[in-house]
């Protein structure tokens, strides 16, 4: 069977994927991509391994990724089936982390006015048209990634 030498790899359900390889998870000319999908269908959170584990057992794209979770999430201790509810007490450790992506807030939480004010610098009246064009998250956004790729720090997180 070809899930006897596979690795069984598992990370954040919150993926970015290249267009090259989410064609590769349709079309799946090597077959491993409906194989995968057949393995995964009963587990309780297959997102949670499902792509991390295709690309990191197939040799054409095991090579072209980055392991490294862009968000912030603050789970219970010991972890529950949801995280944590960010509100205005998690702010200085969403900072700290260099994360630029956070999860769960409510929908009205008075640290996303912060956030849009101090890190978005969002000066947008309600109502108004958004200003297109980077603002200094992505200036920041992109620092990181550019970080991220760097080839020292770039193949130690790959698969392997």
């Amino acid at each position: 069977m070809i899930l006897c030498n596979m690795s069984n790899i598992s990370g954040s359900a919150w993926t970015i994927i290249s267009r090259p390889f989410s064609e590769y998870c349709i079309i799946g000319y090597d077959n491993l991509p409906r194989t995968l999908l057949l393995y995964y269908t009963n587990f309780v959170s297959s997102p949670e391994g499902y792509f991390q584990t295709l690309i990191c057992n197939s040799d054409v794209f095991k090579n072209t990724t980055v392991n490294h979770d862009l968000h912030y999430i603050a789970w219970d201790n010991p972890p529950k089936q949801h995280p944590k509810t960010l509100g205005t007490r998690d702010y200085r450790k969403m900072i700290m982390s260099n994360r630029p992506f956070a999860r769960k807030f409510k929908s009205n939480d008075p640290v996303l006015k912060r956030i849009d004010r101090e890190l978005l610098r969002n000066k947008r009246k309600r109502g108004s048209k958004p200003e297109p064009g980077p603002g200094p998250g992505a200036r920041r956004l992109k620092s990181l990634l550019m970080r991220l790729m760097l080839r020292r720090n770039f193949v130690k997180r790959q698969c392997r």
